[in-house]
């Protein structure tokens, strides 16, 4: 054991000793080429970065907002071809993927879960223009830049985020020169990606870039062992822009992207998973038949029946069991305009763009396999159509008064369709006792959300001082209905009737069918001013300070396919409103061998919006169907929970924290880049949906279901996390170079700390995480070809990073697993790359 401590601090101290370059991009080309020649003239400097947040080009240290950048180059450097892993480059951002099927982003400590409907709370653009997360980020390659927007953005783009923004720039196409990389990586897990990209000028006014993907991977790592199937992912993506440059202050750039990817995630358990069950002559509950539908049920078992989910699973093992397959095939379509004309006092700029995206997919309900026979399959289709116009004009003066306004507009389209099996057990008989309900339900969900924006800002600029502020009036409308058919062939069960007795119960063919949003509650529209204001002053040329202001909201949500006989509380919440207060200090010493930011901010949140699943809950029923006619009152006392749900809901809460960013270039040949983050994200006293069995005030499921209170579900005051996020996070890079004549052995390195969190929401202690990537390699003197090997997770941690409430239960079964997602171990790779 002293061993292994030992190692893993002699390489901790040798990573952070060599730690890599500036953890935040050189921002371009022509930024890197002049910290090159400062440096071969013998003054080493960390370049200069230019970031777009602003929606003009400025120089990092004269951006009053706390954004993060991270270059196309560094991603290609890394092989950071996940999107989960460019939170290994920005402290306090936690992208994860725990499902397969969608990707969540936590900025500040502030989550967003997909499945809530509502707009997300960091918002992602694809060349300046609206996207989705999932999309954009299965495929990372020939990107110019990627900027992280912390905290509430409701001013510079169209729609408004409460924790900040994300933009992805892929780069653009040379007028001037034919140049291009190519680059291939393969891993010792299956993993390969090759990608590549050429610019060719047609012209001096024409030019066109094509870049290419394909990629694979082992995904999650996990293989069922019930289906002897591994997690594999396959990535195939094109993208062509079109360049077109008139004249020396008009430029047009035409973009098409497409996209294939073809996932099967394993959902990972955890836990002793064969439990024995001893159980009376019969076992009464109530068997759902479809949302807000269910029937009194008995199964006849004889005693002393054994349930077996699976073989007992470590965190280590990586091992899933459940019987029906988890596939996940994304295609995308994606078309862009991006049109910029100088028109002397004021550019006027055009962003124009549509995509289309298909997600379809297949998920076995029962992901624990409670119940050893096939009971519950998802197949869901989820067209998306996002169509999105923006027209502005700003003032090209740097001094003096500066004005900008433009227009916006988004309308997001499209119907999910969900279909899925339930077959209904009261207890775990075998298939061939024919005691079950097969139940087939529909469930289709059309989406209508059109956003229409004004804004308009205005400045000063006078020597070191400058004021900025800016309005945006917006107008949001949100449809969301839900049309559910449930069918069954028939069945039989066995139904109590009182004294002991029991009869078999023969149902008879049915199909029944409900509107799962009431009319009254399918329309949601919000009308907000958002905005911002920023004063800076330039203590002196390489030090400025900041003050920020920023005002977001998000609109309420609406949920769908909601249990009859629920509250208005639990299908439709109120709109949220965030303010945000923020100050710093950007700067640089030493001739420029460091550069550096440091920010502090309060944030207020009215009414934040977050998911709460797996919610037990009762309605007022009849006979065990919800809402029915002349229903009884519930009596939580006495009445069993009917099934569990998820519920958006509101909560108050705090954010607060502090942000460093420090790059350094100690001498021609070292880099070194540390950023830190401390953000206090709390719910403020808010009285929150939870499972609380055991009556204690807290969120846990410690004996059978149970509801407490007098409402549809128990509730909890919290003054919790508001995301499983630790408040301190930090990242580290360092390159160490060895100029050899025509070439350059480097040794780099890339560290990600991650301290213990403790989760009330699962009542669950993650353990710390200490991610480190090696990468040993060769370049040339020009930096034209690169050839390295690597190995990531060097440390081969294997901890979870998500983990369910509870065993997986289905009905009244428990599976004897929780679900859990864990870091991938350690793997070791191979690149080559070449420019030219």
């Amino acid at each position: 054991m002293k061993s292994i401590h030992a190692t893993r601090a002699l390489l901790l101290c040798c990573s952070i000793a060599a730690l890599t370059v500036p953890t935040f991009a050189h921002a371009d080309a022509a930024d890197a080429a002049a910290a090159e020649a400062s440096a071969d003239a013998g003054t080493p400097s960390v370049p200069d970065i230019v970031v777009t947040a602003t929606r003009d080009s400025r120089s990092f240290k004269d951006v009053p907002l706390s954004v993060d950048v991270v270059s196309g180059e560094k991603l290609q450097k890394f092989n950071l071809f996940d999107a989960k892993d460019i939170s290994k480059l920005a402290p306090g951002l936690e992208l994860t993927n725990t499902s397969g099927r969608n990707n969540t982003t936590t900025l500040r400590g502030i989550a967003f879960d997909p499945d809530s409907g509502t707009a997300p709370s960091v918002q992602v653009y694809f060349n300046e223009a609206p996207s989705d997360a999932q999309l954009v980020y299965t495929a990372l390659y020939d990107l110019q830049a990627i900027e992280v927007l912390r905290g509430p953005q409701g001013l510079f783009r169209g729609l408004t985020s409460p924790a900040g923004a994300i933009t992805i720039a892929t780069r653009k196409p040379s007028f001037s020169d034919t140049d291009g990389y190519v680059q291939g990586t393969a891993t010792d897990r299956d993993g390969y990606n090759l990608q590549g990209g050429i610019s060719i000028p047609l012209s001096d006014k024409f030019a066109v870039r094509v870049a290419g993907l394909l990629d694979g991977n082992r995904g999650n790592g996990v293989t069922n062992v019930t289906r002897n199937e591994r997690s594999r992912s396959r990535t195939e993506s094109g993208r062509i822009t079109l360049g077109w440059r008139p004249s020396s202050n008009f430029t047009a750039y035409a973009t098409y992207q497409f996209l294939h990817a073809d996932n099967i995630q394993n959902q990972q358990v955890f836990g002793p998973g064969a439990i024995p069950a001893t159980v009376a002559p019969f076992v009464v509950g109530s068997a759902p038949i479809a949302p807000g539908f269910s029937v009194p049920i008995a199964i006849l078992l004889p005693s002393g029946s054994t349930v077996r989910s699976g073989p007992p699973a470590e965190v280590s093992d990586y091992l899933a069991v459940s019987t029906g397959q988890n596939r996940f095939k994304n295609t995308f379509h994606y078309m862009n305009l991006n049109l910029d004309w100088d028109l002397g006092p004021v550019t006027a700029s055009v962003i124009a763009a549509h995509q289309f995206a298909l997600l379809d997919s297949v998920r076995d309900l029962d992901s624990g396999n409670a119940v050893v026979e096939p009971i519950g399959t998802s197949t869901v289709r989820v067209p998306n159509y996002l169509t999105s116009f923006e027209a502005r004009v700003r003032s090209n003066n740097t001094e003096g008064l500066t004005y900008s306004a433009g227009a916006f507009y988004s309308k997001r389209t499209g119907t999910v369709f969900d279909t899925e099996t339930n077959n209904s057990y009261a207890a775990a008989a075998p298939l061939s006792a024919g005691l079950f309900l097969p139940i087939h339900t529909e469930v289709s969900v059309p989406v209508f959300t059109e956003t229409l924006s004004f804004n308009a800002g205005a400045g000063y600029k006078s020597g070191p001082f400058s004021v900025e502020a800016g309005v945006r009036y917006t107008h949001i409308k949100a449809i969301q209905t839900t049309d559910i058919t449930a069918s069954s062939p028939g069945g039989q069960v066995l139904v109590p009737v009182g004294g002991g007795a029991n009869l078999i119960f023969p149902v008879a063919p049915f199909t029944q069918s409900i509107v799962g949003v009431p009319p009254e509650l399918s329309q949601t529209v919000g009308k907000p001013i958002t905005g911002g204001a920023t004063i800076s002053y330039q203590i002196t040329p390489d030090l400025t300070t900041y003050v920020a202001y920023g005002h977001s909201f998000r609109l309420g949500s609406t949920g769908v396919a909601t249990p009859v006989g629920i509250s208005a509380d639990l299908i439709q919440t109120k709109p949220e409103k965030t303010d945000s207060f923020e100050v710093g200090l950007k700067g640089s010493a030493l001739d420029r061998r460091v550069s550096f930011a440091i920010s502090a901010y309060y944030q207020k949140i009215d009414n934040y919006l977050a998911r709460f699943d797996g919610i037990y809950y009762n309605c007022p029923d009849t006979n065990g169907v919800c809402g029915a006619a002349g229903s009884a009152p519930i009596n939580n006392a006495t009445q069993a929970p009917d099934a569990a749900f998820s519920f958006n809901a509101n909560g108050k809460a705090t954010i607060k924290g502090v942000e460093l960013t420090l790059d350094a270039r100690p001498t021609n040949d070292w880099d070194i880049g540390i950023n830190a983050a401390y953000n206090k994200a709390r719910y403020d006293n808010a009285r929150l949906p939870c499972n609380d069995f055991a009556g204690t005030g807290v969120p846990n499921q410690t004996g059978p279901a149970k509801i407490t209170g007098t409402g549809n579900t128990s509730y909890c005051i919290s003054n919790g996390r508001l995301a499983d996020a630790p408040d301190f996070s930090l990242t580290a890079s360092s390159e160490i170079r060895f100029p050899l004549g025509k070439v350059t052995p480097f040794l780099s390195a890339l560290y990600t700390y991650r301290p213990s969190v403790f989760s009330t929401k699962v009542n669950f202690a993650y353990q710390a995480r200490n991610l480190l990537d090696l990468h040993l390699g060769v370049r040339s003197e020009d930096r034209n070809w690169e050839a390295r090997i690597f190995a990531k997770n060097v440390l081969n941690e294997k901890k979870i990073t998500n983990i369910s409430l509870g065993n997986a239960l289905t009905g009244p079964y428990d599976s004897g697993y929780r679900t859990v997602n864990v870091t991938n171990p350690r793997e070791f790779g191979a690149t080559i790359s070449h420019k030219f």
